[in-house]
């Protein structure tokens, strides 16, 4: 890791291979066109930005705004989201984008708006590594480590080279599709719809590429995990169905899944009881997979974002999913990989020959971080990243923010670049 200093603003630049950047919010207080430099204050701090001539001036939904740069469009106290990305080794502010203005801010702020739990004892997991959280070791894999262990790193690149483009059969094809389809609830529908749009705005990625977003609101691990139940299990993977059709492909053109999922909480058992149950339901989930989608060899895994400022309900009780629930979520997918790779039978995966009870498991991008805090990537959230109705689903800043984390990943990793980004 690497920190630059980029005007006044200090940038945490990850080695390659890793995130690309981060966003910032930030109220503009200055627009100097004549320095070529924006003055803002972010972080409770005066800054001031340079600019370069290809920054791009956005709207809210991400949008080009006419004419650019200038004071209509950058107006003191206007709320503004930096979008900051790496090119080769230096950071390069690549857009400004606006977000409602300085009224936003304030509401946010509010004290009856926005309450943020005390969440100052849990630390991400890939920050925590062999440190312990209620006396169990941190790290995304064993030992406390955020890489895959050689032998299963070896194992997914081996599946990830039979990866190709198939027709509706299954059957290799020119002109075939390679379908990645997202399984989960309603964090998941807004996580990969931000994939969806950032993947929409990218020419490097595969053209063959279909992104399927099979998530369901409300659909939680409990809930999926027997496609046979006739009730909810039924209707869901009913629902998946429809999706891929929508979108013209078929299950057997699924070849990687990514699955975010989780119970709705808060919980009557405590942890760890009230996550090994999810474990347990994410065991029989991955199980669906393969024998629902005969190519889908490679499942990736995300946990759950930062619930830290969740709303209480409406009738007063606490909200789903706050913290430490949202936090403690994650262990479930590690206990879950954990459980793979040591060899349970019930988790065995396909050698490329012969068919497994489950994929090849691997954690996709890790999207928890202490709210406000920065991770040692540099990767943090604020409240506007949630929506302003429960402070708990993503906004569509707060959707764009985890698609980067993801379109990030799956442009990267080993096992996923060779088919997810074209030649």
């Amino acid at each position: 890791m690497r920190w630059h200093i980029f005007g006044a603003l200090t940038v945490c630049v990850m080695s390659a291979g890793r995130l690309p950047g981060f966003e910032v919010q930030a109220v503009v207080k200055k627009l100097d066109l004549g320095q070529h430099v924006l003055h803002v204050t972010a972080r409770d701090q005066d800054r001031a930005i340079p600019l370069n001539r290809d920054v791009k001036v956005l709207d809210a939904a991400g949008q080009p705004l006419a004419d650019g740069l200038n004071s209509k469009n950058l107006q003191a106290g206007a709320t503004v989201i930096l979008s900051v990305e790496r090119d080769g080794n230096q950071p390069v502010l690549r857009s400004i984008r606006t977000s409602g203005g300085a009224a936003a801010v304030t509401a946010a702020s509010s004290p009856g708006d926005l309450k943020q739990q005390d969440t100052s004892n849990l630390v991400p997991l890939t920050d925590l590594g062999t440190d312990k959280y209620q006396g169990f070791e941190g790290g995304l894999y064993p030992g406390g480590r955020n890489t895959r262990p050689p032998e299963h790193e070896s194992a997914g690149l081996r599946l990830a080279a039979l990866v190709q483009p198939l027709d509706a059969a299954g059957t290799p094809s020119p002109s075939g599709k390679i379908v990645l389809l997202a399984v989960g609830f309603s964090n998941t529908v807004q996580a990969f719809n931000g994939l969806m749009l950032v993947a929409g705005e990218d020419s490097e990625l595969n053209p063959q590429l279909v992104l399927v977003n099979g998530a369901v609101g409300g659909m939680s691990a409990a809930r999926i995990q027997n496609p046979d139940d006739g009730a909810s299990g039924t209707k869901y993977w009913a629902t998946v169905d429809e999706r891929l059709a929508a979108a013209g492909v078929t299950r057997e053109q699924v070849q990687a899944v990514w699955i975010k999922e989780t119970d709705a909480g808060p919980y009557a058992a405590g942890f760890p009881q009230h996550i090994q149950t999810l474990q347990s339901e994410l065991t029989r989930i991955v199980q669906v997979v393969p024998k629902r989608f005969p190519n889908a060899r490679l499942a990736y895994v995300s946990s759950r974002t930062y619930g830290g400022w969740a709303k209480t309900r409406p009738n007063g009780t606490p909200p789903g999913n706050s913290e430490p629930f949202s936090y403690e979520s994650g262990f479930a997918y590690k206990w879950l990989i954990e459980q793979q790779l040591k060899g349970d039978p019930e988790l065995s995966y396909s050698t490329g020959t012969s068919a497994g009870k489950a994929p090849w498991l691997s954690w996709a991008a890790y999207l928890w971080t202490n709210g406000p805090k920065p991770r040692r990537d540099g990767v943090f959230f604020e409240p506007d990243d949630f929506r302003a109705d429960d402070r708990m689903h993503e906004s569509p800043a707060g959707q764009r923010k985890v698609g980067g984390l993801l379109l990030s990943f799956f442009k990267t990793d080993p096992t996923t670049k060779s088919w997810f980004v074209k030649n």
